[in-house]
């Protein structure tokens, strides 16, 4: 059996619960403030946010740069993003009035293909998102070098990529801010939760206050955006942003703090895996598989497959053969979100053609990968792989 998660929960992660639930403070408080300082010091970035899911953490992220004193962004403005993510990578751009330009991706890397998005820039373009897909970095380096001769803001969705590298420099640190997700299946967990990331103070703290109604409460003495008043009756209850509320727990907090401890090893023994992975299916007769961006160091989410051409024909057989073995598989992120129903409600347009990313969407899929040894399964992959024909 291969699953496509794994429980990392320990003893450890039992008695932080315990603590929290004996404290009889269950909501945002001391042990999330203690997280966010671990975060930002392993990461190597001044501020972070932390809050209840990765798709939050997008719509924080990207409703932040709305309300910055200068340059702000406004509804109708272009941001390019990548034909191959997950559904919320996209719905918060489309949710803040973004018009949306779809680029091509690498059929290798599984990222936006830098070439492509140089061409695609515009007077109108004032945002990049660029995914780092399943654990593999983007051009990181190079899109950044791109936003700044622009003076485009750059966003870094991260939430399947924790712990990669790029340039020797840890994924997720190169935009004007990046999200990063804590989901169950991810590279640790909170249960549920996400965080935002940046070096801006101004970002930080509409951030904050964005996360918890729009209010000030969050906001230090010195704010960027707001100065408080002294012993003011309405202060705790003061709204100056039209915000949401996308908290996390301190319970949700408490796990993390146990659960990045274990990020480096967990990374370790994904890795481990990934070497059997690309030994065993680099040069497959019947599939191609993801190959690390130049100058990376993957984090490995999953290992993605997608059939030759020549083969598609097996992937019925495949996949019966696959749930018959208890191998468990599924579509590579959210596909083309442009042959999904939702595109309606999208105000996008497409730069040239998608034909990679739709090639991803009709003959992908991936298995999962997991902080243990899963080498015993990869082999009974490949021997699937191979028997069908």
């Amino acid at each position: 059996m291969l699953n496509l998660v794994t429980d990392t929960f320990g003893k450890e992660e039992k008695k932080a619960i315990r603590a929290v639930v004996k404290s009889g403070y269950y909501t945002y408080g001391k042990q999330t403030i203690k997280f966010e300082k671990i975060i930002s010091k392993k990461f190597k970035k001044k501020y972070s946010i932390f809050c209840n899911s990765g798709s939050s953490a997008n719509l924080l992220a990207i409703n932040s740069l709305f309300y910055k004193k200068t340059n702000p962004l406004k509804k109708g403005d272009e941001v390019i993003v990548p034909g191959l993510s997950w559904s919320t990578t996209y719905f918060p751009l489309q949710q803040c009035g973004l018009k949306l330009k779809f680029v091509d991706i690498s059929s290798k890397t599984l990222n936006i293909k830098t070439d492509l998005l140089k061409k695609a820039i515009t007077k109108k373009t004032k945002l990049i998102c660029a995914v780092n897909i399943l654990g593999n970095p983007c051009d990181l380096k190079e899109i950044k070098k791109i936003c700044k001769k622009n003076s485009i803001y750059f966003f870094e969705d991260n939430c399947e990529s924790m712990g990669a590298v790029h340039n020797g420099k840890i994924a997720g640190t190169f935009g004007d801010l990046s999200s990063h997700s804590t989901f169950f299946s991810h590279h640790i967990s909170t249960i549920e939760g996400g965080f935002v990331l940046t070096d801006d103070k101004e970002i930080y703290h509409i951030c904050r206050s964005l996360r918890s109604h729009g209010w000030t409460r969050d906001l230090p003495p010195n704010s960027k955006i707001y100065k408080k008043k002294k012993d003011d009756f309405f202060e705790k209850y003061r709204f100056i942003l039209p915000g949401y509320n996308l908290r996390s727990t301190d319970l949700n907090a408490a796990i993390g703090i146990e659960q990045i401890k274990k990020l480096d090893k967990f990374i370790s023994i994904r890795r481990r895996n990934a070497e059997v992975y690309n030994k065993l299916f680099k040069n497959h007769e019947k599939f191609d598989i993801q190959i690390e961006n130049s100058n990376s160091k993957s984090s490995w989410f999953a290992f993605p497959f997608l059939v030759k051409v020549k083969y598609k024909k097996i992937l019925p057989k495949l996949f019966k053969e696959l749930k018959k073995q208890k191998i468990m598989f599924r579509v590579i992120c959210s596909g083309n979100i442009l042959n999904h129903p939702v595109k309606k409600y999208l105000n996008y347009s497409v730069f040239q053609k998608l034909n990679n990313s739709n090639r991803v969407h009709n003959d992908g899929f991936f298995i999962g990968n997991h902080p243990t040894d899963i080498k015993k399964e990869l082999y009974k992959v490949k021997k699937i792989f191979d028997s069908l024909n």
